[in-house]
């Protein structure tokens, strides 16, 4: 007979592919699933976060709820306190969503059994042996990069490592993001999708000055604050829906925080709105391109070659004072993407510093 109400716990840290396919195999085997999301509080990804993640990854499980619950008690299989404190926070979680009993346990690990005995339930075991999925929690935050295709795309959204082009205009910013993302596809692998995002700003100069008219010079557009919220809200929307498709590093043309240097050189003063908006996007590393080398180019869109030094010392200033990490991105193209692709592979290197979960 199928168990009325089957429970799966974990700590999701993070939600990975053998993590779905227990979830999925509960909801096969069980007129409802709860799953219970259990974080501690030292753990670098918060519990809304996971849970929102399990929420979307499973909204297609109709009879699959997912809750959360905070857990900061120790892991100790052998102690009975211990078991008992933990045990409990499941039960509060799982009466959260329904007063059935659960009268199943769906997991994949040794303790499965003693846990289902504790809950009065039975213990319905899967794939312990992780035939079918080799990955683990610890080996994702070990490695998230080897198993970039274990996580699911919201997962990785949120993983991804923003590396954002700055600079003055035609200082060569869109060149370069194109030939780094190029590099980087052309490693494969989890790279296989590498991708960059072009700047929104662009578009809209393009569809103001097709609106005055082709006589119409940039001088004569009008930018208000308005335009540049909208500018930073629509980058960083790009910017997010590319993450969830890309490889672990996804190029940038400029970004929410870029818009507010835009915003200074054509309204005269800072804007906190556009700051604020540049504050609240992901960032990680930053490459700042010299108007040194590369000599102005009118394409049509651009008019400000006299601000060009202006705009370089400013992004450098405000780089600074943001705290962000940054560093210049100086000579020849080539030049400037080998050195891109160095300052990568560090940012790789230096990896997601997982904080350890409670042990």
């Amino acid at each position: 007979m199928k168990p009325r109400h089957g429970l799966v716990i974990g700590k999701f840290y993070p939600p990975h592919a053998g993590h779905h396919h227990l979830v999925r195999a509960a909801s096969r085997g069980a007129e409802r699933v709860t799953v219970v999301v259990m974080a501690a509080t030292v753990e670098s990804l918060s519990l809304a976060d996971r849970v929102a993640w399990m929420r979307e990854v499973h909204a297609v499980d109709r009879n699959v709820t997912i809750a959360g619950i905070r857990d900061d008690h120790p892991v100790d299989l052998e102690s009975d306190e211990i078991w008992r404190a933990h045990v409990g926070l499941m039960q509060e979680a799982a009466r959260s969503v329904t007063d059935d009993p659960v009268d199943a346990v769906f997991t994949s690990e040794p303790y499965g059994d003693e846990l289902a005995r504790r809950l009065g339930a039975r213990h319905i075991s899967v794939d312990q042996a992780r035939a079918e999925h080799r990955v683990s929690g610890t080996a994702v935050r070990a490695d998230p990069v080897a198993h970039w295709a274990a996580l699911a795309p919201c997962v990785r959204g949120h993983l991804a490592l923003r590396v954002v082009l700055v600079g003055a205009e035609s200082t060569g910013k869109t060149t370069v993001a194109e030939a780094i993302a190029a590099r980087l596809r052309a490693r494969g692998g989890a790279f296989a999708n590498a991708s960059w995002v072009p700047e929104a700003g662009r578009e809209v100069t393009e569809h103001k000055l097709a609106a005055l008219g082709t006589a119409a010079a940039m001088t004569e557009i009008a930018w208000g604050t308005d335009d540049f919220v909208d500018i930073a809200r629509e980058q960083a929307r790009r910017e997010a829906a590319a993450a969830r498709a890309s490889a672990p590093v996804l190029v940038c043309d400029t970004d929410a925080f870029a818009t507010g240097i835009w915003h200074e050189r054509y309204r005269g003063e800072p804007s906190r709105e556009v700051d604020a908006l540049g504050l609240a996007a992901p960032f990680h590393l930053y490459l700042l391109t010299h108007h040194d080398d590369v000599p102005f180019e009118q394409d049509g869109l651009r008019d400000g070659e006299h601000l060009r030094a202006w705009m370089t010392d400013r992004f450098a200033q405000r780089l600074d004072a943001d705290g962000r990490r940054w560093q210049w991105l100086r000579g020849e193209r080539d030049a400037r993407t080998a050195r891109a692709l160095n300052a990568i592979d560090a940012l790789l290197a230096a990896g997601w510093n997982f904080a350890p979960p409670l042990g």
